[in-house]
């Protein structure tokens, strides 16, 4: 297992209960977690914590994971980005050609997020 302590991951959804499960989570798994509920608070939390990873719901009102995946890409192509969505990779292909590294399908298994949370961190 790799040292987590330190690493920072910045969580994005717009539903609170996944937000929450996904912060105690990866807090009890070491890392530090900040979280953002939209699409406008994840960029300025993006620039406020400066993260080792970005979790990112991709369906959310207002500005969608693909906005916020390609927002970040245009200031930012070294940051991992690992999108959460409901729909399955045809759905999501957007978001990995704007950029994102990867994705998790809802719902989340929790063993499945860490080993690629641990392979993009590396």
């Amino acid at each position: 297992m790799l040292e987590r302590k330190g690493r920072r991951i910045l969580a994005v959804d717009d539903t609170a209960d996944n937000l929450l499960l996904l912060q105690v989570f990866l807090e009890a798994e070491g890392f530090e977690v900040e979280v953002a509920n939209c699409g406008s608070a994840a960029l300025n939390q993006f620039q406020l914590c400066n993260p080792d990873l970005v979790l990112l719901d991709v369906m959310m009102p207002g500005m969608n994971g693909l906005e916020v995946t390609q927002e970040i890409r245009s200031n930012d192509r070294t940051t991992p980005i690992l999108l959460i969505s409901a729909h399955d990779k045809v759905q999501v292909q957007p978001g990995l050609d704007a950029g994102a590294n990867g994705y998790i399908q809802k719902p989340i298994d929790l063993s499945q997020l860490l080993s690629s949370i641990e392979a993009l961190t590396a």
